[in-house]
């Protein structure tokens, strides 16, 4: 669990780049960003165009890779899924707590299989619970009544219980889930803003200091450092700020 100030290091390992654009812009980030970021995120934008291409491609360049694919399907199904992004080199994975206890566990027997023939480390997972685009409103609208904060609780219980090495939740319920899940767990928080910019699609938000206060071991971080004038100097501020909180 990290504790404010952080290192340089920790500050940098703590921050994902969110590269939610095409191959090129994404290599063009990548360049910018060598020396500076540790860990970038390949999602459905990247993955769905070019495939497991992207994964190795990071990894070239010196980049951990969160593959966040948010998998939900049966069982068997993600099974194979998460065997094969594992087989590819995702650091971390993500796939969708909705899916059930069953689903969680076929996930890790998943990447656990991949990692025995990679023998390499295992990918490790994380559970989506509440999308950080939705807010209460929107939680009504798909038929649960209960508090955002109760469903991510309940989710985070159901997936970590199954197998999961932690959630993905937004900054705002970190500090709870740390409670719940303990000082082990792998909370990444999407949501995070550092303080000025712009909120986007975002509605469950908090700067990088506050995020990692509260409890988040990863803060994924995208169009305040990827659509910055200099991106290397806009993740050059907010290992500034971890640092010095």
């Amino acid at each position: 669990m990290l504790k404010l100030p952080l290192t340089e290091e920790e500050a940098r390992d703590a921050v994902i780049v969110a590269l939610d654009c095409d191959r090129d812009e994404a290599f063009h980030l990548a360049d910018l960003l060598a020396g500076k970021a540790r860990w970038v995120k390949v999602g459905m934008t990247l993955y769905y165009a070019y495939g497991p291409e992207m994964v190795r491609a990071m990894h070239d360049r010196g980049f951990k890779v969160f593959l966040d694919l948010k998998l939900h399907d049966i069982p068997f199904q993600i099974h194979g899924a998460a065997r094969s992004a594992s087989m590819v080199g995702a650091d971390i994975l993500s796939i969708h707590g909705l899916g059930g206890a069953d689903m969680v566990a076929q996930a890790r027997a998943g990447v656990e299989e991949a990692a025995a023939e990679r023998e390499g480390d295992r990918t490790r997972l994380v559970a989506i619970s509440v999308l950080t685009s939705m807010d209460q409103e929107a939680l009504a609208s798909i038929g649960v009544d209960a508090p955002v904060a109760d469903e991510v609780a309940r989710l985070a219980k159901l997936a970590v219980g199954a197998g999961s090495d932690g959630i993905v939740c937004s900054p705002q319920e970190a500090a709870d889930m740390r409670a719940l899940l303990g000082p082990d767990a792998l909370i990444v928080t999407p949501g995070v803003r550092p303080a000025g910019a712009a909120l986007g699609d975002q509605k469950r938000v908090a700067t990088p200091a506050a995020a990692i206060a509260a409890g988040a071991s990863k803060l994924v971080i995208g169009r305040p450092i990827t659509q910055a004038e200099d991106p290397a100097a806009a993740m050059d501020a907010i290992v500034a700020e971890l640092t010095q909180a």
